[in-house]
């Protein structure tokens, strides 16, 4: 079997997700260079990014999170609901077009 020649690369992280990743890796015993190699490894062997790609989970901004809270508390009778209500859209199209 041949030795493999190693070679330096530089990689380019953002300080604060590169300070979380080195965290979790410490946890389970693994340096971020390992990791990389094992990851480049698997790329490699599976011809296939090894792992979902997925979009970060949709966190309400808060505004939104204020407006879902009175919602809510609307809806169990904590705060008075003072919402304008329509028995019909002409109703709802006149009240719009009067603004």
């Amino acid at each position: 079997m041949a030795t493999a020649t190693m070679k330096p690369a530089t990689v380019r992280f953002d300080e604060g997700l590169k300070s979380q990743a080195v965290a979790i890796l410490d946890s389970i015993g693994l340096n971020l260079n390992t990791y990389l190699t094992l990851s480049l490894r698997q790329l490699v062997n599976q011809r296939r990014v090894p792992f979902e790609l997925a979009p970060a989970p949709e966190v309400p901004n808060e505004e939104t999170r204020r407006a879902m809270l009175l919602a809510e508390a609307k809806e169990m009778g904590l705060v008075e609901d003072d919402a304008i209500r329509f028995d019909n859209a002409d109703d709802a199209i006149a009240y719009l077009e009067a603004l």
